[in-house]
């Protein structure tokens, strides 16, 4: 018998759909719930035979058995607390909520009411990354000492400054929106999270373009174009702007790992560049979509670049983020349904969180180092067990 799901929110991540809506195949679409009426017609467009609402009730009594949370960043704990009350498994698209508190109350809550949470950070399921993670634990470089990422954000002005993601309310920090995918990423390859953050960013080129515009009655689709170049030429920015396009952060693991994470969002290329190094090579990405390659090198040379020793040609398909979404959404219905292992994470959603809102925080402050806060033992060990209750010793 098909899983009845319900979707709430559906804007931009609602391209999820196609991969829950096969009736007679596993999961079927029975009730979506968007607040504005743009959303609730494209739902209907999209799948005409679910009930499409505006009041979140009526999806918490429609009777199904997972729940996607497709909402905007900072609604997150909103809804999640009611979907977990209400006893339904539910998909929470990253990042878990914006700051590390909202994030806790998420968990706690999951805790609390055995509800399973699982956390869409669909990056673990990117071909270019399990290849990585795949080297690693092959041990091709040995022990890892240091992740590096560098994000060129060549569609940042479109993407993030043209509508709510350019105001800190809304987003805290684009280390969020866009980085937490990353940070999650380094902490997966490096085995570890982080337990000090600091950062240094700025609004360093859109907060200087004065062409601007209310956009809430387009979407992002209406307004993307690669013409908007150079990035001081951009136009209808939205009215409010105050998050930084030029951020970086470090960190320090749990297991001594040492990390730093750069992103951009007016660079002409867009791409993320991983550099994994330990006691016996490195590897590095070359692009990080299918037919590009992980460069790895293992042998000592004495000056200047040189070829990698191995080329490992990047798998995947150009659907789906390399075929990540359809194998997370599979993941999760996996999990709704018969609970289990997962290779996301929400602990490791909550440590992308406190990495982005503690840099943000080291960012509009002084720079200094911050020590990311303790999550409660009896929450650690619940997810550590797979979401399983704690059985008393």
């Amino acid at each position: 018998m098909d899983m009845k799901v319900g979707i709430v929110g559906f804007g931009l991540r609602s391209s999820l759909y196609r991969y829950v809506q096969r009736p007679g195949e596993g999961s079927e679409i029975t009730v979506i719930c968007d607040s504005s009426e743009r959303g609730r017609a494209d739902a209907r467009r999209a799948v005409p035979d679910a009930v499409v609402t505006g009041d979140l009730e009526v999806l918490l009594n429609a009777g199904v058995d997972a729940v996607l949370v497709l909402t905007p960043d900072h609604t997150h704990r909103d809804v999640v607390v009611r979907t977990l009350e209400a006893g339904i498994p539910t998909f929470c698209e990253k990042p878990l909520d914006i700051t590390i508190e909202r994030a806790d109350e998420i968990l706690q809550t999951a805790q609390r009411t055995g509800t399973r949470l699982y956390v869409g950070h669909n990056m673990r399921h990117m071909p270019v990354i399990r290849q990585m993670k795949e080297l690693i634990e092959g041990g091709a470089i040995g022990e890892v000492k240091a992740v590096w990422c560098r994000h060129f954000v060549g569609n940042g002005g479109d993407y993030y400054f043209k509508d709510w993601h350019a105001e800190r309310r809304y987003t805290n920090t684009l280390l969020l929106q866009k980085g937490a995918h990353d940070i999650d990423v380094i902490h997966w390859l490096a085995g570890g999270y982080s337990t000090q953050v600091t950062g240094l960013g700025t609004l360093a080129v859109y907060g200087q373009v004065t062409d601007r515009r209310d956009n809430t009655d387009r979407r992002m689709g209406e307004w993307f174009s690669v013409e908007n170049w150079p990035p001081l030429k951009q136009h209808d920015l939205n009215p409010a702007l105050d998050v930084e396009d030029l951020s970086m952060v470090q960190m320090r693991l749990d297991n001594g790992v040492l990390a730093s994470y750069q992103q951009c969002h007016f660079t002409p290329d867009y791409w993320r560049n991983y550099t994994v190094i330990g006691t016996a090579g490195r590897i590095e990405n070359y692009g990080d979509g299918p037919g590009d390659y992980i460069h790895l090198w293992n042998t000592r040379t004495t000056h200047g670049f040189v070829e990698p020793d191995r080329k490992i040609r990047v798998l995947g398909d150009e659907d789906g983020h390399g075929g990540a979404d359809p194998n997370l959404i599979a993941e999760f219905l996996r999990f709704a349904r018969e609970g289990g292992s997962t290779d996301t994470s929400p602990l490791a959603a909550r440590a992308a969180v406190a990495v982005g809102d503690l840099g943000a925080r080291s960012i509009r402050g002084d720079g200094s180092t911050l020590t990311v806060p303790e999550l409660s033992i009896d929450v650690v060990e619940y997810f550590a067990q797979n979401q399983e209750p704690i059985v008393a010793r």
